[in-house]
């Protein structure tokens, strides 16, 4: 395998989980990477491949994401329980050595979920801006009033471009504006390459549906922080300065180390790409 990577995809119950690998092909990973909600595995590349000449690296479509052909069924759903399923059920048919298990905002969360069900696997956790909600704000999410608000980012997602001419016109469409403006370029076009899926007409349109999307951004009855209270091994997260998804600012548990970068928002492996690759590196 070589710097710039290899498509892979898995088996799991349902569909494939589909992803990238970086490094060493011959072992088993040493890192497997999480994306957050509406991005996908390749939007990591140029965080994470710098670092195959020193790990092994699996970075992967979650359901719904990217080329993985998991199913996304909306009813009913009000957790991420799903996908740290999905996740449990890839590490266990790595079968590999207790590795590092790292995510980007949902990522993060979903890597969590998955790590007290499978401690097992996992010596470490690095989490980039996790999304985490303290008890008491959980609760009142199912509140009606303040739930409506919490939609407004489902909402969002919902009214967002589905389809554009080609590649090349959805990254002028986005470069600097809304949640990209603080991407590197070369960052925006690998998101690109396979957040966008070609059409028979010819155009290309969004790989993670909207209404998928949605469904991420208001299913949140999971429980984040008690999945993290409940993890042994060491636990890095760093969050952003500036409107962060991680509401806690401080260790809840021993093996923890929270870090708040300065000068980054919610995009922050994209925007201090150095100090993630060093939280990577750890022992």
């Amino acid at each position: 395998m070589t710097p710039n990577g290899v498509r892979v995809a898995f088996d799991l119950p349902g569909g494939q989980m589909t992803g990238w690998r970086w490094g060493d092909a011959s072992r088993a990973p040493d890192l497997v990477f999480l994306h957050a909600n509406g991005f996908n595995a390749r939007a990591y590349f140029s965080l994470l491949a710098p670092l195959g000449e020193q790990l092994s690296i699996l970075a992967v479509d979650q359901r719904g994401h990217g080329h993985s052909t998991l199913p996304t069924r909306t009813a009913g759903r009000n957790s991420w329980h799903d996908l740290a399923g999905d996740l449990v059920a890839l590490l266990d048919l790595l079968d590999a050595p207790p590795l590092i298990l790292a995510g980007h905002s949902m990522g993060g969360t979903v890597s969590t979920l998955a790590t007290q069900h499978r401690p097992d696997r996992v010596k470490r956790l690095a989490l980039f801006d996790p999304v985490i909600i303290p008890p008491m704000m959980r609760l009142m999410l199912r509140l009606p009033w303040i739930a409506a608000k919490r939609n407004t980012m489902a909402q969002g997602a919902m009214r967002r471009r589905r389809s554009f001419a080609s590649r090349d016109a959805a990254v002028e469409s986005f470069e600097g504006r809304g949640a990209f403006r603080t991407w590197p370029r070369a960052a925006l076009v690998d998101y690109i390459e396979d957040g966008m899926r070609d059409t028979p007409e010819g155009d290309v349109t969004l790989s993670c549906a909207p209404e998928w999307e949605a469904s991420n951004f208001a299913s949140q009855q999971h429980n984040s922080t008690g999945a993290l209270k409940r993890v042994t091994c060491p636990v890095h997260i760093l969050r952003a300065e500036h409107a962060s998804t991680c509401r806690i600012d401080a260790p809840i548990t021993p093996n923890m180390v929270v870090e708040t970068v300065p000068g980054t928002t919610h995009f922050v492996p994209f925007e201090k790409p150095e100090r993630v690759r060093q939280v990577l590196l750890e022992g």
